[in-house]
């Protein structure tokens, strides 16, 4: 029986990594079309008895102007161009914050936002986060920043039932991603720790300081070159 359990445990383990790296290598390619949070969040408000709000649309990365993809590495993740996937000092500074009783800071990176966001589910455990690691890995290894940064943008929530970059250009500002200027990215950009408390026009004066912030900081990006 022991020996059965374990060939049940290697044949998963070998399932899953093959199927893993299949997906990843297909959404190297196809537009990902949703993401467990959105499934998560239709099934939230069907039990609240809420109407399903869902917008969403898919534009490649060069549809997203250059504006909102330097606000979101200015306001998100600094070194996103140079690092491989973690940034260990902000990582090291958090877990010191943590530890201090500070508010709570995950420091992670696009790159492991973009992989919690597309293949795992939200919360807080070690399984996620060993998962979140693993996925991580693999989109940095076959997807590369300029895809990583395409999916991101187009699959993360910004706004109540409003997910990816065209969809909330549109709910925000009536226009297209193409369009943002450096303002309205940052407004955008600024409302990402808690996009359905926030808004990013009407700002609060605590997202009114953080568009101020990141509209500052989006000077020091540079050129970006994938």
């Amino acid at each position: 029986m022991l020996q059965k359990i374990r060939g049940w445990i290697k044949k998963g383990c070998i399932g899953f990594l093959v199927v893993s790296i299949v997906t990843v290598l297909l959404f190297r390619f196809v537009p990902v079309p949703f993401t467990p949070l959105m499934l998560i969040r239709v099934i939230e408000n069907k039990w609240e008895g809420k109407a399903a709000i869902y917008s969403h649309q898919w534009v490649s990365i060069t549809e997203m102007s250059p504006n909102i993809q330097k606000a979101v590495i200015a306001s998100e993740d600094g070194t996103f161009m140079t690092h491989h996937g973690f940034d260990f000092a902000a990582m090291q500074k958090a877990f010191k914050n943590n530890e201090k009783g500070k508010k709570l800071k995950g420091g992670s990176t696009i790159s492991q936002q973009t992989a919690k966001n597309v293949f795992l589910w939200q919360g807080r455990s070690y399984v996620r986060k060993a998962l979140e690691v693993y996925f991580t890995v693999l989109i940095e290894l076959f997807w590369g920043k300029e895809r990583i940064m395409e999916v991101y943008l187009n699959s993360i929530e910004m706004g109540n039932g409003v997910y990816g970059i065209q969809a909330a250009s549109r709910h925000w500002y009536g226009k297209n991603a193409s369009e943002l200027t450096t303002e309205q990215a940052a407004g955008i950009a600024a409302i990402l720790p808690n996009p359905r408390k926030y808004k990013a026009n009407d700002s609060s004066p605590y997202i009114q300081n953080r568009k101020v912030k990141i509209v500052k900081l989006i000077r020091f990006v540079g050129k970006l070159a994938y």
